[in-house]
């Protein structure tokens, strides 16, 4: 079914960590994502952006930190440390409403899981998988930043892996 809506950009998204300095490290070294905005404090008051946060996380939020990013094509991303924050034993609820994961594309991702490994992140899958084996290159693998943060890599991009019926039947 055509829309006659167009498609929105996806400008950015906020992630939750337990220590705001460090994912800093983790996503500039381990992903190359650029430095826009070292941590800062924000702290509830009368000021606009105490206002606004007031706004979406209701009275008595006290403060938080904040440091933002971005990647290679421009799409901003908000780390966020929040008071008592806390790494879950199991962050991978994805049956829950609400976002479980966000990807990032890389034509070397063995190289950057093993990155990513070492940097104090997991894989949630032992090696990566292709769709389309033995015809195409396109691959993926779910992976865990050092703070429980579920993260995908493709090594192709999303249109070209779903433009080609990344569901039809597999052969592995």
């Amino acid at each position: 079914m055509a829309s006659s809506q167009y498609p929105r950009n996806f400008s950015h998204i906020g992630i939750s960590v337990p220590n705001v300095e460090k994912a800093v490290e983790f996503y500039t070294d381990v992903l190359g994502w650029y430095l826009i905005m070292p941590p800062t404090v924000i702290t509830e008051d009368k000021s606009a952006i105490g206002e606004m946060c007031t706004d979406v996380f209701g009275a008595g939020w006290d403060s938080f930190k904040i440091a933002h990013l971005s990647t290679g094509d421009k799409i901003g991303v908000e780390i966020f440390e929040f008071k008592n924050a806390c790494n879950p034993d199991n962050n991978f609820e994805y049956w829950k409403t609400g976002v479980f994961h966000f990807c990032v594309q890389d034509p070397n991702l063995e190289e950057l899981a093993e990155k990513i490994e070492k940097a104090g992140g997991k894989r949630r899958m032992k090696k990566p998988r292709y769709y389309f084996p033995g015809e195409k290159p396109y691959r993926m693998i779910y992976m865990e930043d050092p703070f429980g943060n579920i993260l995908e890599i493709y090594s192709h991009s999303y249109e070209l892996t779903y433009s080609s019926g990344a569901y039809n039947e597999s052969k592995e």
